[in-house]
């Protein structure tokens, strides 16, 4: 496999989801770089000072404090400089109304937090592997990444 590095951003208020999540990394046939933010408003702030140097992609999580995931989906969808960068939604919950209300808002993929390691590392190798394709946004039906 090509050794390219892989900038990731997760932005979770959760520290065991970071922890497993970038034990997870440690396990994956890629290079990767792993940088966190712990609310939406840190999130934002991250990137709108790195608009030259954005992440490869977004793992967001919906449930943060002061802003929430959803709120900071519309304003990334909404600033320029910011459209094109890549979000996989991850979260615990799967209420299909919302992942609807997500796709229809720009995500890229939808991951439920799964509670296994085995089955996390799938997901997350699945959607590093899409993202790294480049592809045009998925239709509706492919939008969840399962393992």
């Amino acid at each position: 496999m090509e050794n390219i590095r892989h900038n990731l951003l997760l932005a979770d208020d959760d520290t065991d989801d970071y922890i497993f999540f970038k034990e997870v990394l440690e396990e994956l046939p890629f290079t990767t770089t792993l940088s966190l933010v712990n609310d939406g408003v840190e999130l934002m702030n991250f990137l709108t000072t790195r608009l030259n140097n954005l992440p490869d992609a977004l793992f967001l999580d919906l449930n943060m404090p002061r802003k929430s995931g959803f709120e900071c989906l519309s304003e990334i969808k909404l600033k320029h400089g910011l459209q094109a960068l890549p979000i996989i939604i991850f979260s615990t919950s799967l209420d299909m109304a919302v992942v609807d209300k997500l796709y229809d808002k720009g995500a890229n993929y939808y991951i439920r937090k799964p509670g296994e390691f085995s089955t996390l590392k799938k997901v997350i190798e699945e959607a590093i592997s899409l993202i790294a394709q480049k592809l045009v946004r998925p239709t509706r039906n492919k939008f969840i990444i399962q393992p």
